[in-house]
Parts: C-alpha cells; structure tokens; sequence
C-alpha cells in the first residue's frame, strides 16, 4: 500500500463503487420466470372467461399458491442464475416488495383494461385483457423491475 496517491485511492475506490452498482443492476428474477407467469395470467383470463365462477376461484388460488412457491426462491432477486449469488446488501433489501408491487399493479392494470375493453362492447374481455397484460410481462418483465428497482432505491 506504499506508494500510493491519493488519487489512485480515489480511483479503486470508484470502480469498485461501479462494478458494484453494475452486479445490482443485474439483480432479477429468471427470463423464464416471467414467461411462466405470462402463460398463468393467460389461462386465467381464459378461466375467467369461458369456465365456471367457482373454477376461477380455485385456477386463481392455485396460480397464487403455486407463483408464491416457486418465487419464493427467486423473490429477493439474488439468485438469477445457479452462477452467481448477490449478498442481500448488494441487492437490495426492498427487492421483493418491489415485485409485490408490480403484481399488484400488473392485476389493477388487467382489470382496467377489462373494465375499458367491457365498456367498448368487446367480448372475452378477461382474455384480451390478460394477453396485454402477459405481453408486458413476457417481453418487459425485468427490464420494468430494473427500473422500479431504481426508483424504489431497492
């Protein structure tokens, strides 16, 4: 540690800073987590619209159980791939209940468009709905964590 300028101190200390700040902004939940919950949100407008009420109760409950099963592992985003495990400070300790977050707001926004697409006359609204809604999810998923992420400070 001889020898070295305060200058160069500063610059570790920065890229450090840095590559840390890179590991947490690739905190997340698995690309195939969010195609899995896509095709859930799918059969469940579906359910809700061509099966029987008591059935999309019990599709409801078992997509809530099961999702909470299997994300439980993955919640607080620090095990996005079997490489590489992020300390929960790198994290983020807000990280689950920012997901929680944006499933209820991913379930407020399917309902809004249900209501609107109702409203317009449509048929099969749960359906048309939940396709909008899984397309965010599939395609958008941890790109929208990432930034809810930041903007929670998680």
């Amino acid at each position: 540690m001889d020898g070295i300028t305060p200058d160069q101190a500063r610059a570790a200390l920065d890229a450090a800073g840095h590559a840390r700040r890179q590991v947490a902004d690739e905190v997340g939940l698995p690309r195939g987590y969010w195609w899995g919950m896509a095709c859930g949100w799918v059969v469940l407008g579906m359910i809700g619209d061509f099966g029987p009420g008591w059935l999309t109760i019990v599709a409801t409950l078992a997509f809530g159980a099961g999702h909470s099963a299997l994300a439980s592992r993955w919640l607080d985003g620090r095990r996005r791939t079997g490489q590489v495990q992020v300390s929960a400070d790198v994290a983020g300790r807000r990280t689950p209940l920012v997901v929680i977050g944006m499933l209820l707001g991913l379930v407020a926004l399917t309902v809004a468009l249900a209501f609107a697409l109702h409203a317009d006359g449509a048929e099969h609204t749960g359906t048309w709905s939940a396709l909008v809604v899984a397309a965010i999810i599939g395609f958008g998923g941890p790109e929208l964590l990432r930034v809810l992420r930041r903007w929670a400070h998680a």
